[in-house]
């Protein structure tokens, strides 16, 4: 069994499932909802920090509200499979202008990027100019996306 996991408790869990929700909600919220002193919330989620169950808090920014309202999920095959090669596209691939998130993939795809662009030019220009021109960058499909949802499927993992 993993460690982290035994160390969870009905608190603990209560406590993730509350700010899934609202992360931004005060500790007098967070203790009545979950059942606490505040002082055992502020204890809690400090511990919660420090295991790495919390790994940061941020805001959900509406992308299609500043303009960038296209967004895709590109796949990248690599030319060749070197360390040090996989380490400098992976290193490099999170900071390029307007992506979002990548995912290190198995299967035929090495990565999968997922980038905002305010229009079809601008993501064009982005796959020309940092992914088929990058030396490691063998192939890359792009795939736009019409519609995301959140999924919620994930809270049955924090289930008591």
């Amino acid at each position: 069994m993993d460690s982290k996991k035994a160390e969870l408790d009905r608190v603990d869990r209560s406590l993730l499932r509350a700010l899934s929700t609202n992360a931004r909600a005060s500790g007098a919220a967070l203790a009545a909802e979950v059942g606490v002193a505040e002082s055992t919330v502020s204890l809690r989620l400090r511990r919660l920090q420090t295991l790495g169950y919390i790994r940061g808090f941020r805001v959900d920014i509406d992308l299609a509200a500043l303009g960038a309202s296209l967004q895709a999920l590109i796949s990248v095959r690599l030319v060749k499979h070197a360390r040090g090669e996989i380490d400098a596209f992976r290193d490099a691939a999170p900071h390029l202008p307007g992506v979002i998130g990548l995912f290190h993939m198995a299967g035929a795809d090495d990565y999968l990027l997922h980038v905002a662009a305010h229009d079809a030019s601008e993501l064009r220009d982005f796959v020309l100019t940092h992914l088929t021109g990058h030396p490691a960058v063998a192939h890359t499909e792009t795939n736009l996306i019409f519609e995301h949802a959140d999924g919620d499927g994930w809270h049955e993992l924090v289930k008591e």
